[in-house]
């Protein structure tokens, strides 16, 4: 028994420092994946019925497994939507899943509740929407889009003659494939409005009028996005919420990517109308510097979330017994077993101050323009529309997209970045072009410089 607390000591100061090494290494490695095959070569068995133990299974993990990752958090990964969690939020995640705390219920989980909704109320604020408004954190965007739209459906289907109909979404063909993979989870359609740039009242009221009578009675809610993950496009969300106030269709707005720039006093008026919203999805792990993964759905009335998700069973009834009272995130979202993904958030924001994040969005944004500009100066290089919020979509002159996509793997292979290339489309035809979305405030002009000079 001696021996084996000795080894654990090891491992365990092994684990912690590694962690304080990549915490502080603000440029880690840019790892590439490998064939799974190749991997089994270098390491081995790794689950077997002795075990390798603690310290062979970290060395393995350290100096071969992670090497075919690609940190999220690298100053030159510009694809996708990358993260950039602060060291803070990182360190807070390891508190978290050592506390070993059931988030599900007041009950069990009242102090990280507690710290939770602290950081909650701080994203409601900057929501705008009214009081009695309140959220509760998901496992991410697809989540909080799924809890959002069980609600919306469910409040949709109180009306008798809604109860055995099939719903209908509206929303627009930049919206984030999770609509319509949410959609297939509660088996309702989804039909899209045409417009590769922001959706608008109008394109929102000839859609609505094309619809047959069916399909206009199956109709329950219109997802618009507040930042498109493409090309950071913004929906104008006031006429849309006017519309579906006058049409009483829910209004839910897809924020996971752009809720960020909430915060940031350049763009705020991008998102005028979002709080008439019904329902908003914002994703820390993406533009507010939290670990993966977390999520979050705030509603403009919670208990209709609620009435729609609350779970029945009799060993749960000692959560609800008076003794319990308090907020229960289960009873607002589809998840019943939760970690508090919301805790490295809220510590970060009370280590760090809002202020600093603000500073951190918009300095994703000045990125966004700074490459814009520099794109511009470059006669191999052509916008192909400005930046917004923290993308931008270019094009090198005369390349197609096998010259893109070799670009991108030679700059992975050589460690360099990680860009990828994207489809928009126009008039004409759909393009293939290049893309940048810059979240990490740790990114700098020179990164950029030498990422579009190896377009040359």
């Amino acid at each position: 028994m001696h021996n084996i607390d000795i080894a654990l000591v090891e491992m365990t100061l092994d684990v912690m420092k590694y962690a304080i090494n990549r915490i502080t290494n603000t440029s880690p490695e840019l790892g590439k994946p490998e064939k799974a095959e190749t991997l089994k070569e270098k390491v081995g068995d790794t689950v077997t019925p002795e075990g390798i133990g603690g310290e062979k299974a970290f060395q393995l993990f350290r100096d071969v497994l992670v090497k075919a990752t690609v940190p999220i958090d690298h100053p030159r990964h510009l694809a996708f939507v990358p993260a950039a969690p602060t060291r803070a939020a990182v360190m807070f995640d390891l508190v978290t899943s050592a506390s070993s705390i059931h988030g599900a219920y007041w009950m069990e989980g009242a102090g990280g509740i507690f710290c939770e909704n602290e950081a909650m109320n701080w994203l409601v604020s900057l929501t705008g929407m009214p009081e009695g408004a309140f959220g509760v954190f998901t496992s991410g965007g697809t989540a909080a889009n799924l809890s959002a739209m069980v609600t919306a459906r469910e409040y949709w289907r109180r009306r008798a003659e809604n109860r055995n109909r099939k719903g209908l979404i509206i929303t627009s063909v930049g919206a984030h494939s999770s609509i319509k993979a949410m959609a297939k989870v509660i088996d309702a359609d989804v039909l899209l409005v045409e417009v590769e740039d922001l959706m608008t009242a109008g394109h929102l009221k000839a859609k609505i009028a094309s619809l047959s009578s069916e399909q206009r009675q199956r109709l329950f809610a219109v997802v618009a996005t507040g930042g498109t993950t493409n090309a950071g496009i913004v929906d104008d969300l006031e006429s849309i919420a006017g519309i579906c106030r006058e049409q009483k269709l829910w209004f839910h707005v897809d924020a996971a990517y752009g809720g960020g720039a909430l915060v940031a006093d350049s763009v705020r008026s991008l998102f005028k109308g979002i709080e008439q919203a019904d329902s908003i999805t914002i994703d820390p792990h993406k533009w507010l510097f939290s670990p993966y993964d977390c999520g979050t759905v705030i509603y403009r009335d919670p208990e209709l979330a609620r009435e729609a998700h609350e779970q029945e069973g009799s060993y749960l009834e000692i959560f609800k017994d008076e003794g319990a009272r308090g907020f229960n995130p289960a009873d607002y979202q589809i998840q019943l077993t939760r970690r508090l993904r919301g805790l490295p958030l809220w510590f970060s924001l009370a280590t760090h101050g809002t202020d600093r994040y603000k500073w951190a969005v918009e300095r994703g944004i000045e990125l966004a323009n700074l490459a814009g500009k520099m794109i511009t100066e470059d006669p191999k290089l052509e916008l192909v529309r400005p930046p917004s919020l923290s993308c931008v979509l270019f094009r090198r002159k005369g390349w197609q997209e096998a010259q893109y996509k070799d670009w991108t793997f030679k700059n992975h292979r050589d460690g360099l970045a990680l860009v990828a290339p994207t489809k928009w489309k126009t008039r004409d035809a759909v393009e293939t072009v290049a893309r940048f979305c810059f979240i990490n405030p740790d990114t700098t002009e020179e990164d950029i410089r030498i990422i579009l000079d190896t377009m040359s």
